[in-house]
């Protein structure tokens, strides 16, 4: 009868545990739905934080039961398995409620800075690190409940013990052997807080052109112009040269050139472009240059240079001028459309060549080293007429022939 009345208390415990549970779980909601009513934020609160909050009040308040009458009614192996089940459970609920309120307050920061305005480089910047502080907070909460949880077990505190001992060697080797996913780590947290790279920012990588999708702590997502996502190492961005063109502003200079003919005017050309920007809104009206750049190979190269607040906007500027320019060429000024001309030339008979003369007095006379003049052919008589020397060794000849043949 004894045995019974502790399971009745027990059982009576942990039913009013979870009506004090419910009861302040519904008053803690009126609350907030009043509070949301007139902000913001409750709403993003009650999405983050309900159904954690719950469980975190339950497994408090069935554990606080179950302390006070569990042991008057199971065993010792008994009392330490449930009790180290509700601990587990109230761990991890607890966990689960941290990570609730840190979205929530990432969320609250996130929502200050917009990114949809022009001059957003400030809220990019705010952006990326809160988004990396977010991810950085989220590791270290499952971390420290997951090494909260293994400390419930007895066996696994009597290993950590004798694992402090060589907790030097261990973290050298794990060091060692996680080198380059620790080097993508310390190089994301890099990213984010030294302002290289931000997220939404314009960026040329691999000879591609795209914006910063996500920035995480160990690699990070170009999102590229043909809607493709390139995945790159935090370390690439931290070792190799790249393109930021929204560095320190959206603003952007662009070039389109042009190879027409030498009876193009640029003057009228000048105009048309001027007359071609102001029909556009593309164009925000900081820089507008018509030169020619070069006038070589039966070409002149025209270059217009004009500005854009942003990459995408100059993108296509760049294209509707060129467009508009092709235009004004095909029905205005046809004469400096680009042409490639070839003369053709009738072919004439060549004069025969004169006859070399070997006589002084008639005529110019032909010059060699060895003909030519009493000079050159006195020249030929010495070296190829007279006698030429025989020259023998030393030792060899003597008394034995003359010196000349």
């Amino acid at each position: 009868m004894h045995e019974w009345q502790s399971w009745i208390r027990l059982a009576v415990a942990v039913a009013g545990a979870l009506v004090i549970a419910v009861t302040v779980v519904a008053i803690t909601a009126l609350v907030v739905r009043s509070v949301a009513r007139r902000s913001r934020w409750g709403a993003s609160l009650i999405a983050r934080t309900r159904r954690p909050f719950r469980a975190l009040l339950i497994a408090v308040a069935v554990g606080v039961a179950l302390s006070t009458t569990l042991p008057a009614v199971a065993d010792e192996g008994w009392r330490v398995a449930i009790g180290r089940i509700v601990a587990i459970g109230t761990i991890a609920a607890a966990a689960w409620f941290a990570t609730g309120l840190v979205l929530f307050a990432i969320d609250l920061g996130l929502a200050r800075y917009r990114t949809d305005v022009e001059d957003n480089r400030v809220a990019r910047r705010a952006r990326t690190q809160m988004l990396i502080v977010r991810r950085l907070a989220i590791v270290v909460i499952i971390v420290v409940a997951a090494g909260s949880i293994l400390l419930t077990f007895p066996a696994v505190r009597t290993v950590g013990a004798s694992l402090l001992a060589s907790a030097g060697i261990a973290s050298i080797v794990a060091g060692l052997a996680a080198q380059s996913t620790l080097a993508n780590v310390f190089a994301g947290m890099q990213l984010a807080f030294s302002d290289a790279i931000r997220v939404d920012d314009v960026v040329v990588v691999e000879e591609q052109w795209g914006r910063i999708e996500e920035i995480t702590l160990t690699y990070v997502v170009v999102h590229l112009w043909d809607d493709r996502r390139l995945v790159l190492p935090s370390t690439y961005f931290t070792s190799t040269p790249f393109e930021n063109w929204t560095r320190s502003t959206s603003e952007l200079l662009g070039a389109v050139e042009l190879d027409l003919d030498w009876r193009v005017s640029p003057a009228l050309m000048r105009e048309e472009l001027n007359a071609i920007l102001e029909r556009t809104e593309l164009w925000d009206g900081r820089a507008a240059v018509l030169q020619v750049t070069d006038a070589v190979g039966g070409f002149v190269r025209v270059r217009v240079l004009v500005t854009a607040k942003d990459a995408p906007s100059l993108f296509d500027l760049r294209c509707f001028v060129r467009e508009e320019l092709v235009e004004w060429l095909q029905s205005r000024d046809t004469a400096g459309l680009p042409r490639t001309r070839v003369e053709l030339v009738e072919a004439q008979r060549r004069p025969p060549s004169r006859a070399r003369s070997t006589d002084t007095h008639v005529g110019q006379v032909d010059q060699g080293l060895f003909t030519g003049t009493a000079e050159a052919e006195q020249r030929a008589a010495d070296h190829f007429t007279s006698t030429l020397p025989i020259v023998r060794p030393e030792g060899h000849g003597e008394g034995e022939g003359g010196d000349e043949c």
